[in-house]
């Protein structure tokens, strides 16, 4: 009885059934659930204080039985202090008990792998109230944040949740908790790749015109939401550092102190982004635009960029979720926007900056691949040109597919032949996938609307149709699907200096690579294969990014999320140059 109360509880254990004690190896296995190095020494230390018959914890007297024998209170004086909270950094100190705890260093991370552990609680896949099921990380929890006051579900503490009731006002934060044993920074620098790139401006008519330069980044922020409901990912970390009063204040500074000119989000909590980060970077002089999830999830999308270098021309908020089409049956969504750079003395191309977050499940690659047809048919509306062509684009975002994988490869080569393919192979994050189910031709129905070259169909006459229908029926009969984008990856996913994985997520489980930035790349940029680049005015050339670190690294900080580091990712930066358009 003590034991189920106390892991519901966590803190207020009120009274105690005889015959059940913190002798129960339950007691030391939820200790070390939460995150706690020393669970053993905490449960032997706590342990003596209980005896068979040795009763210091009874029945309130509302519940107890006239003739019971446990009415009996023993004196306060006889009492040992009541358990730490298990959440409460400094209640353990208070006890004598981890008086210079430091953190794990057993991090057990292992690059591309996402086997499952013993310790991991079971998946149970419920519905939202439109009757979608969700079964994987991105679709983990359908409850909505609960009020101030209470609990949170799965029993994370209220302060863990920090459901914020009112908007904190422009570079003022709360107060964290005491502040967990001091860890080393993670050392990032920036790769310089300007000298690659042509410098010179260019001519039109006797008047010089100068290239366009900005930087983008791409960031999942993680949802505090999402990391309450899977604090099991998390037990490496100390647990004040898990506090969003802890987390937000070093997100905050994280962005400004990078400052780019656009920045996609992932994982935004939306009550936090509407009382504190909108706010916030809001007066850093950014404009910002939100997407949040489909059904009851609440967290989404944000892309938001300077002022005074952009101007917006269009957003387009992308949701993946098609009722009636079971493949589409998830939750994540997409934001598109289109911004105009603002440059006096350049006539300059629109941009279009798509952001998103991916489904989780490494076993539903099917799904991945019709949500990012699903972006690229409307990337390929939004950034096309009177020309028929595109402006240059940026898509960024989580999208939980690891380098190399038949995911990652369609959206670099433009081109997936998917003949036999295992779904479970699809995004590449586990090296052996349980489901061995076949990627079905075609991939999605033609009740979508979207054609296998990632394309919105069209309807014209009567006599057109006919054809057309016939050259799509042959296009959905083969193993193969296209997209019209030339995009190439910001980051090279191996470190120069000792060929190792890049990684951008870590966490109790995993760590791999599974944020990027695509772009269009122009003739002669630093990251282009000759097939799969653009003329200059309408592509971009990467000047420079900011280092990507190895698991090495990781393990040196304790992971992520840690002291200075306040996501389970870490954010890509990087820096472009746009050149002007010729006039003819």
């Amino acid at each position: 009885m003590i034991i189920g109360r106390y892991m519901r509880r966590h803190t207020n254990v009120n009274y105690v059934r005889p015959g059940v004690s913190p002798n129960h190896p339950m007691f030391g296995r939820y200790l070390s659930t939460v995150g706690f190095p020393q669970a053993q020494t905490v449960y032997y230390h706590w342990r003596h204080w209980y005896q068979p018959g040795h009763l210091w914890l009874t029945y309130p007297s509302h519940l107890q039985h006239p003739s019971s024998s446990f009415s009996t209170v023993r004196h306060p004086s006889s009492r040992p202090p009541r358990p730490p909270n298990p959440y409460n950094w400094s209640s353990w100190r208070q006890t004598g008990i981890l008086p210079h705890a430091q953190p794990r260093r057993d991090l057990q991370l292992s690059a591309g792998l996402m086997d499952r552990c013993k310790s991991e609680p079971p998946q149970k896949r419920r519905r939202s109230t439109d009757g979608r099921q969700a079964g994987d990380k991105s679709q983990r929890s359908p409850e909505r944040s609960p009020p101030k006051g209470s609990r949170s579900p799965k029993g994370s503490p209220e302060w863990l949740r920090n459901v914020t009731g009112t908007p904190v006002p422009p570079g003022t934060f709360p107060s964290g908790p005491n502040k967990s044993p001091s860890t080393p920074e993670l050392k990032r620098h920036w790769e310089d790749l300007s000298h690659l790139c042509k410098a010179a401006p260019s001519m039109n008519g006797g008047r010089q015109k100068w290239p366009f330069d900005f930087s983008v980044m791409s960031y999942n922020i993680l949802s505090q939401d999402l990391l309450c409901d899977n604090t099991y990912l998390y037990r490496h970390c100390h647990p004040p550092i898990l506090d969003w009063r802890h987390r937000y204040p070093n997100i905050i500074k994280e962005l400004e102190q990078h400052s780019a000119d656009i920045m996609c989000l992932q994982e935004v909590q939306e009550d936090h982004y509407n009382q504190q980060i909108k706010p916030s970077l809001e007066s850093l002089g950014y404009h910002c635009e939100y997407k949040r999830r489909t059904g009851l999830k609440p967290d989404g999308c944000a892309v938001v960029f300077k002022r005074e270098r952009f101007s917006l021309v269009s957003c387009h908020p992308v949701e993946y979720f098609r009722r009636g089409i079971p493949l589409l049956d998830r939750d994540n969504v997409g934001l598109i926007v289109l911004l105009r750079p603002i440059d006096p003395h350049s006539s300059l191309t629109n941009i279009c900056v798509a952001n998103t977050h991916l489904l989780y499940n490494p076993r539903r690659g099917d799904i991945k691949l019709a949500q990012l047809a699903v972006l690229l048919a409307e990337i390929s509306r939004v950034a096309q040109l009177p020309d028929s062509s595109v402006c240059p684009v940026l898509l960024c975002g989580d999208f939980n597919s690891v380098p190399w994988s038949p995911l990652y490869r369609f959206i670099k080569d433009s081109r997936l032949e998917y003949d036999d393919l295992p779904i479970g192979k699809v995004s590449g994050q586990e090296e052996n996938p349980r489901g061995q189910r076949i990627l079905t031709v075609p991939i999605w129905p033609r009740s979508l609307g979207i054609s296998q070259q990632c394309q919105y169909e069209s309807r014209t006459t009567d006599s057109d149709l006919r054809d057309l229908e016939q050259a799509e029926l042959d296009g959905f009969t083969k193993p193969s699907i296209e997209h019209c984008l030339k995009l190439t990856s910001a980051y090279s996913h191996y470190l120069k200096e000792s060929g190792h994985p890049e990684i951008t997520t870590c966490h109790s489980r995993t760590a791999i690579t599974v944020d990027y930035v695509f772009y269009s790349a122009a003739l002669g940029d630093v990251m282009a294969q000759a097939e799969c680049s653009v003329p200059p005015e309408k592509g971009l050339q990467l000047l420079g990014r900011l280092s990507l670190v190895g698991e090495d690294e990781l393990q040196k900080v304790n992971g992520l999320p840690n002291q200075h580091n306040s996501s389970d990712h870490l954010p890509l930066l990087t820096r472009f140059r746009l050149h002007p358009r010729v006039d003819g």
